[in-house]
């Protein structure tokens, strides 16, 4: 029956993600065509889009069930399966992007992955805080250019980081710490939020002045949707916040201000970076759908981890989490949005890429796959 439903999800899933090429494409020809030239993409942010960096940075192992939707083993991500980025490389026929950590069995020919779980943006010097990584990727283009120039080979030449599409995602853990350290919300939206944002903009000028011209900036998900979140509030509070999805209003609204303020600076540096492209992508809204509409998308656990402790309403416990001692973990992943109650499974993650895709919620109104076509 799980093998069967695995199937059926994988058929769907695929199904769901040409729709959204189609959708995404000015045009059927161009969805055919696809990309002109090779696409390479160089992403930075946190676990929702670690492919397998701090697995290989900190030497960890993340054995069964993580990986067991879609590559039936390990592969460092915190997830049963594929990540939204996953999804978006598949869209443009492209392979995984390889964790700049990962010494062996890396091919960085369509780019490299420099997102670690647990990162932020600050404090700014911290490994691996935003501003670590895109260090990371100046040494990386560094030292590729001064390898072509010795006549070697190297993965991506200098075209190659020129055309290349920078993807940011990240905030969600700051926003998260910043809460639970006990802040109120009038600071974390008046001094936390702005000095996050910072950060975001000084790793846009840096990558901006080192050559890049594409840019793809997620906005951070309903933080107040959080399995682990909600099972704090469940020890707290009498459940005055939740609204009518059963998520925190305080903390989605906080997401909602951060995602306000990122759009307002992804505008103002298009209009003071000449010759970039930064398309900010609503990301908060898909999400939010997803967990309010779950059953329109075939899901019948919203607000419940997968892979937890505790069972319902959210089987989360901090002190028991996914893969430690005592875990417990569904039959099927495809009816559960959150995974481990702060990632989402396979499945959801497949809807969130299909909607990105779509490009409804992007501004500008642009296709991913856009900076790989002549």
């Amino acid at each position: 029956m799980a093998a069967a439903s695995a199937r059926a999800l994988a058929a769907a899933v695929s199904a769901l993600l040409a729709a959204a090429v189609l959708l995404a494409s000015p045009s059927p020809v161009a969805a055919e065509e696809g990309c002109t030239r090779r696409p390479v993409v160089f992403a930075f942010g946190d676990s929702n889009t670690d492919t397998g960096g701090t697995a290989a940075a900190l030497g960890s192992y993340l054995p069964l069930p993580e990986g067991r939707t879609h590559f039936r083993r390990s592969t460092g991500r915190l997830c049963d399966g594929r990540l939204v980025i996953d999804y978006l490389c598949e869209s443009l026929n492209m392979s995984y992007l390889s964790p700049y950590m990962e010494a062996l069995g890396s091919d960085f020919g369509n780019g490299a992955n420099f997102a670690i779980a647990g990162s932020g943006t600050m404090p700014r010097d911290r490994p691996f805080a935003l501003h670590v990584q895109v260090q990371q990727f100046v040494h990386f283009k560094q030292r590729s250019l001064q390898l072509i120039s010795h006549g070697e080979k190297a993965p991506v030449d200098a075209e190659g980081f020129r055309n290349a599409l920078y993807l940011i995602d990240i905030g969600q853990n700051d926003l998260s710490a910043a809460f639970s350290s006990g802040l109120t919300y009038d600071h974390v939206v008046h001094h936390r939020i702005p000095a996050m944002l910072s950060e975001i903009q000084d790793a846009i000028v840096t990558l901006f002045y080192d050559g890049a011209k594409n840019f793809w900036v997620h906005g951070t998900g309903p933080l107040g949707c959080l399995p682990q979140k909600l099972a704090e509030l469940r020890n707290d509070d009498d459940g005055g916040d939740l609204d009518d999805s059963g998520c925190l209003r305080t903390l989605n609204n906080a997401s909602h201000e951060f995602n306000d303020q990122l759009s307002s600076v992804c505008h103002k540096l298009t209009s003071q970076l000449k010759g970039s492209t930064i398309v900010y992508t609503d990301v908060l809204s898909i999400k939010y759908d997803l967990v309010a509409n779950h059953s329109g998308y075939g899901f019948e656990e919203p607000l419940m981890a997968c892979c937890g402790y505790g069972g319902p309403p959210y089987n989360y416990n901090a002190n028991v989490s996914c893969l430690d001692p005592g875990y417990r973990v569904c039959e099927d992943g495809g009816k559960f949005v959150s995974w481990d109650g702060v990632h989402y499974t396979d499945a959801a993650n497949a809807v969130v890429a299909a909607k990105i895709l779509a490009a409804e919620f992007s501004t500008p109104n642009v296709p991913f796959g856009y900076f790989c076509k002549t």
